[in-house]
């Protein structure tokens, strides 16, 4: 509806055009399709990390709720999803045990000490992810290392990676005018250590490409969310370490430091962020410098998720703001509609009473 008053009287969307359990399972799926892209080349430790993590959040979801909803509540597939999620946002190499009880954090604690799903203070998949990088630091230290820029800081490339390039150098690129350095096509299928998200890049665009197919995001935020951080890295991304402006390398600020999953995902989920377009988007917008200053001048390879970690902390302040600008309270709201009842009813003044009986003005 179009009407000013209506607007305010409609309840705050949360922008996606799909059920909470089919946005779930579906992101259920593609973030296990990346999990076994990952575990392709570390003979399956991506797999267990992911399977880990499955299994204690639904069990965590149990104990929470299976006195008052018994099975019910994991059918949802939120915890799950977020199990998964967070198994994304680990490194390969981590210890099963770590990512459970990561996942155990995030669905008894982050997602429940609220009042579960749609009342949780951060994205929980992210609260389970800051537990296990403060508990077991160590884990990250070969990811970070890495930082899934192995082949192109060396300058070099794996054979797969030289053939494709030599390919593409010879067909396609001479029409632009440019050449594909070494190591950009081992970004797309990593075999160095990282997080499982930076390993499997190819089967995060499938996941990108399924949810723009099914509209089950927010896609508008994450697209303003690599827009403004790409922007940033090209302008100065190069300066933190010896390079002038406008000197950045963009292709590696997006496939590289979970930058695809921090968009598409933990930003673009619903429960933990604004509820209007406008607040979302600054959100977004906040988002990306964040993300760009933490990564490029504090030294976090990762620093996109304690950006979205400190945006879902101050989100319930913009919600408070939002209701304010945008939404009327129930009270205002019942004061609105008798206010448009009265001025779209001049039979109410008459005693229309055949009109009053049909509840207002055919």
């Amino acid at each position: 509806m179009t009407d000013g008053n209506a607007r305010l009287m409609r309840k705050a969307q949360v922008g996606t055009s799909r059920p909470t359990p089919v946005r779930m399972w579906l992101l259920c799926g593609f973030a296990f399709l990346a999990a076994a892209q990952s575990a392709v080349g570390d003979f399956g430790a991506s797999v267990y990390v992911a399977l880990a993590a499955f299994v204690s959040a639904v069990l965590a979801e149990l104990f929470v709720t299976h006195r008052v909803h018994g099975f019910r509540k994991i059918m949802d597939g939120s915890a799950a999803a977020s199990a998964l999620v967070l198994a994304l946002l680990l490194p390969n190499y981590i210890h099963p045990m770590h990512a459970a009880l990561g996942a155990f954090f995030a669905i008894a604690v982050v997602k429940h000490s609220f009042g579960g799903l749609g009342s949780n203070w951060m994205n929980p998949a992210l609260g389970g992810w800051l537990f296990v990088r403060f508990s077991w630091p160590e884990s990250f230290s070969m990811a970070l290392e890495f930082d899934g820029q192995y082949g192109y800081v060396q300058g070099v490339g794996s054979l797969a990676d030289l053939a494709i390039r030599d390919f593409l150098n010879r067909t396609v690129f001479p029409l632009l005018g440019a050449e594909l350095p070494a190591g950009y096509i081992d970004v797309f299928w990593l075999q160095a250590p990282g997080i499982i998200a930076d390993r499997a890049v190819l089967a995060l665009l499938v996941l990108v490409a399924a949810m723009f197919a099914f509209r089950s995001s927010r896609w508008w935020v994450s697209v303003a969310y690599l827009a403004v951080f790409a922007l940033l890295a090209r302008m100065a991304g190069d300066i933190p370490f010896g390079g002038y402006w406008w000197e950045g390398d963009i292709l590696m600020a997006l496939l590289s430091g979970g930058t695809l999953v921090t968009a598409f995902v933990l930003l673009a989920e619903p429960s933990s962020g604004a509820k209007s377009m406008p607040g979302a988007l600054v959100m977004a917008v906040f988002a990306a410098a964040l993300s760009f200053a933490f990564r490029y001048f504090g030294g976090e390879a990762y620093g996109g998720f304690f950006a979205v970690a400190l945006v879902n902390a101050l989100a319930p302040l913009l919600r408070g703001l939002e209701r304010r600008l945008f939404y009327a309270q129930p009270s205002e709201a019942r004061l609105l509609l008798e206010a448009r009842f009265l001025l779209e009813a001049p039979a109410w003044e008459a005693g229309d009473a055949e009109t009053l009986s049909r509840g207002g003005p055919v």
